[in-house]
């Protein structure tokens, strides 16, 4: 048993212990009506996030065995994350004014015509995938979340081939759609404001709160070092000595760093029975800056390196329902999905500035080493700006 399939093992090990643990001191949701609530979420949320990460193992890879050059591929995400800057705003707009269950129902169709050209290994048709999944993100990391908070108050690809694993995600997505149109309702942000007045209005509270902005900063810091990682972990894990890397086992590594970030989400709920938010974030986002560094320093000790991987990855899940929970608190509900694109746009321009200039595997690494550790000091500020404050009522002015 080789390293990588005893870290799967130990990681799973590590979720089940932190799930019964973590089980116990859980308490009962009595309420029907919530409870059927994050039934219906969840349902569909989780549909839409396993069509996503079914995907993320075989991109790279997929593209390779299609016989990209390294400049190819880089060129294609390029042109994903430009997709993914330049709509994310129209496509927040969009969500407020006409509905969040619609954007959802329009990311399915979306990332579907995306899944479809994996199956051509032509670069222009692979690139109009790249500029739909691109549009797709964009409603992913906006639309759900809104909705939720208004409403609120592997394993195929070694047998089938690569592409197999984007047919199971339109599959994923067909029954996403079923999902969304069956069993949620709609809601708007500011249904009754123009795109131009909704724009202007959210780039108001990003300019006059503090918070806000840092909150913006800090998450397009951190998730552009994120993206980079994922685009980036399969070369460097790759030996050298390899000419096919399908020796690697994608879907098992990255069903590894999937489990941490369970491992990170169960840390979240310690944390926060012990520590605010805004404060342990801090120790967070330096921790993860250090475990970047990791392939700067010693790229050759791949154990080393993985592990590493694998601590970036809790931090991840950490990460994750730590800033949806500001977000809950301090972004205004009638333009939360226009504000969470417009955070996406230096996000994107980061991760296609770095993605186009080719920088050797150790440059790269340390850009993000930087780039977190910058995002550990705005976490700072805004942690001064919260401090002694109780936190204000979640937005909710939904319609």
């Amino acid at each position: 048993m080789n390293v990588f399939w005893l870290s799967f093992c130990f990681l799973s090990v590590v979720c089940i212990l932190l799930y019964y643990s973590s089980g116990k001191g859980v308490q009962s949701q009595d309420d029907r009506e919530f409870f059927l609530f994050q039934q219906t979420y969840l349902c569909v949320y989780l549909l839409a996030v396993g069509a996503d990460w079914l995907q993320g193992p075989y991109v790279y890879v997929l593209y390779e065995s299609y016989g990209m050059t390294s400049y190819q591929i880089n060129l294609l995400f390029g042109v994903g994350f430009g997709s993914s800057m330049l709509s994310g705003t129209f496509i927040g707009i969009f969500a407020d004014q006409y509905g969040r269950r619609l954007n959802c129902v329009v990311f399915a169709f979306l990332y579907i015509g995306s899944c479809i050209t994996k199956h051509f290994p032509h670069f222009s048709i692979l690139l109009v995938g790249r500029v739909l999944g691109g549009m797709a993100t964009s409603i992913l990391f906006s639309a759900f979340e809104s909705w939720a908070v208004c409403e609120h108050n592997k394993v195929v690809a070694d047998i089938y081939g690569y592409v197999a694993p984007f047919d199971v995600s339109i599959i994923f997505l067909v029954v996403l759609i079923v999902c969304i149109l069956k069993l949620w309702n709609e809601n708007y942000g500011d249904s009754n404001s123009n795109s131009t007045v909704s724009f202007a209005t959210a780039g108001k509270v990003i300019l006059n709160d503090k918070k806000v902005f840092l909150l913006g900063i800090i998450q397009s810091l951190f998730e552009s070092a994120m993206y980079v990682f994922v685009l980036k972990w399969t070369p460097l894990l790759t030996p050298k000595t390899l000419i096919d890397n399908s020796a690697i086992p994608h879907g098992i590594i990255f069903s590894s760093f999937m489990l941490s970030v369970m491992i990170g989400s169960f840390l979240f709920t310690y944390l926060t029975n012990k520590f605010r938010i805004e404060n342990f974030m801090r120790f967070v986002l330096f921790i993860a800056s250090f475990s970047m560094l990791t392939p700067v320093l010693i790229p050759q000790i791949k154990v080393c390196v993985l592990l590493s991987f694998f601590g970036f990855e809790i931090c991840v899940g950490i990460f994750w329902p730590s800033f949806a929970t500001m977000r809950g608190h301090f972004v205004p509900e009638k333009v939360r999905s226009t504000i969470m694109n417009i955070f996406r746009i230096p996000l994107n321009l980061i991760v296609l500035l770095v993605l186009l200039q080719d920088f050797s595997t150790e440059t790269t690494f340390f850009l993000c080493t930087f780039s977190l550790l910058s995002a550990c000091i705005a976490q700072h500020v805004l942690y001064k700006l919260t401090n002694h404050h109780h936190h204000p009522e979640p937005h909710n002015e939904c319609v």
